[in-house]
């Protein structure tokens, strides 16, 4: 069997996916989103070609910025801190986290990142895809202190981001690198 090659098309801002298949793609070719307060991310799949088993992006922080809402889902992630510091909230703990450190979220581990430090944080996230609606937004006290948290729990992600612009698509960010 042989597997073929993609077709990347080019979007707004950077290159995408377009159908399956095998691909390579320089990041900085990629398209990227900004989140506004969420930080920016390289997004690596498409709506016409998802990525049915694992995803993986590349995010960047400023200090204060979270990379998401805090929450647990029914799939496994990893992350890893690749420059920068950030801070880690995780099952309610406060961790700092400095380039090279890994962090293992089994399903349902509750966590979020934000940034730290004096410059940008980047940090590839790489995860299990979801199969159901399990994804759960908890009250955290200390997410909440970050403005990482929801007020009232909730499994609905439309819920949990109601405050915050829908990402748009960016250039590759001039600090990325």
């Amino acid at each position: 069997m042989v597997v073929p090659e993609a077709s990347l098309a080019r979007a707004e801002h950077g290159l995408r996916p377009v159908s399956e298949g095998w691909f390579v793609v320089n990041v900085r070719d990629t398209r990227w989103f900004d989140g506004g307060e969420l930080g920016r991310a390289a997004i690596f799949d498409s709506k016409e070609a998802r990525f049915d088993e694992v995803g993986i992006n590349i995010g960047i922080l400023r200090p204060g910025e979270p990379n998401c809402m805090y929450h647990g889902e029914e799939a496994q992630e990893d992350f890893l801190v690749v420059s920068g510091e950030c801070l880690l909230i995780i099952e309610g703990e406060e961790r700092p986290l400095k380039a090279w450190d890994f962090v293992h979220c089994p399903a349902w581990t509750e966590h979020v990142f934000i940034g730290a430090g004096d410059g940008p944080c980047v940090v590839i996230a790489v995860g299990a895809r979801r199969t159901g609606r399990g994804l759960r937004y908890p009250v955290d006290e200390a997410a909440l202190r970050h403005g990482a948290g929801v007020e009232e729990e909730t499994t609905d992600p439309d819920v949990a981001y109601a405050k915050y612009d829908e990402p748009h698509e960016i250039p590759c960010p001039p600090d990325f690198g």
